[in-house]
Order: C-alpha cells, then sequence, then structure tokens
C-alpha cells in the first residue's frame, strides 16, 4: 500500500541513497569519489536544512521511500514579481525503476504544489529532463520564456 508524506531526518540514509540513485540515473554514473563526496556532505546538509529550506515529499510502499521530490525554498530580495521574495525550486525528482510508470511522481507534484500555495510562494522552478517534462507540463508548469540568459561561473 502506497503512502504519501513528507521526509522526516529520520529518513537521511534513505534520502542519501535516493539521491546518489538519482544522480546514477541522471548522468549514468557517478565515480567513487564522486559517491564519496554525497555521503560526506548529504548527511550534514539534511541535517540542517531538512523540513525549512528543504522539504522532501515522498512515497513509501512499506515504510520504503520509493519515490521523492524536493521542493527547495528560496528567499530573495522582494521585486515586482516576488513581493514577499519567496519562491520554490524542485530538485532531484526521482522514482526507483520498478515503480515508475504508477503515477508516483504525478500525485507527488501536485502535493508540492499544494504545499508551496500554504506556504505562500511565488512560483516553482524546475529544469526538466525529457522523461519529466511530461508529468510536469500535466500537473501545469509551463517553459519560461525569459529575458535573461543563463550563466555561471565555474569556481
Amino acid at each position: 500500500m502506497l503512502e504519501y508524506g513528507l521526509a522526516t531526518k529520520d529518513d537521511i540514509e534513505e534520502l542519501i541513497q535516493l539521491r546518489i540513485a538519482y544522480m546514477i540515473d541522471d548522468f549514468g554514473s557517478v565515480s567513487e569519489v564522486e559517491k564519496d563526496g554525497m555521503e560526506k556532505q548529504l548527511p550534514s546538509y539534511f541535517e540542517r536544512k531538512l523540513g525549512t529550506e528543504l522539504i522532501a515529499f515522498v512515497a513509501r510502499d512499506n515504510d520504503r521511500i520509493v519515490s521523492v521530490a524536493y521542493l527547495h525554498i528560496i528567499e530573495m530580495p522582494a521585486n515586482s514579481v516576488l513581493l514577499n521574495g519567496l519562491y520554490g525550486d524542485v530538485l532531484s525528482v526521482y522514482t526507483v525503476p520498478e515503480y515508475r510508470g504508477k503515477g508516483l511522481c504525478t500525485t507527488l507534484m501536485k502535493n508540492l504544489i499544494e504545499h508551496s500555495k500554504k506556504l505562500r510562494l511565488g512560483r516553482i522552478d524546475l529544469k526538466a529532463t525529457d522523461d519529466g517534462y511530461p508529468i510536469y507540463e500535466k500537473v501545469g508548469f509551463k517553459e519560461v520564456e525569459a529575458r535573461y540568459r543563463d550563466m555561471r561561473y565555474e569556481l
């Protein structure tokens, strides 16, 4: 029986393993150095951020997390678009392979959207993979026409 809810700090070890599985799924593999780095950083990160700046929406099957979607809550100075300065960024949506195609991500995303409304976030952003795009579109996400270009400076 599937149950939907929020992850707690008791779930950190399982969230770490799912994050690594997500990275392998998204990038094809992770090196031992990358895996070790994630296993060292993630416990502290989840301990500090989970439940406040990072909300993990999960689907469980017999107490095992089989699907997860993260909402990273970001606060910035208010502007004409975000009057309260709050918005969300969706991260690392992942479903264990044998549970895919059963609507888990759709339900998690609907739950994430409803939670975001309660938090009065001004918007929710995400970067969609080709696999995830139809799910996000189905729950109401739209492609963004930006007048700015994404840029990055790697350190």
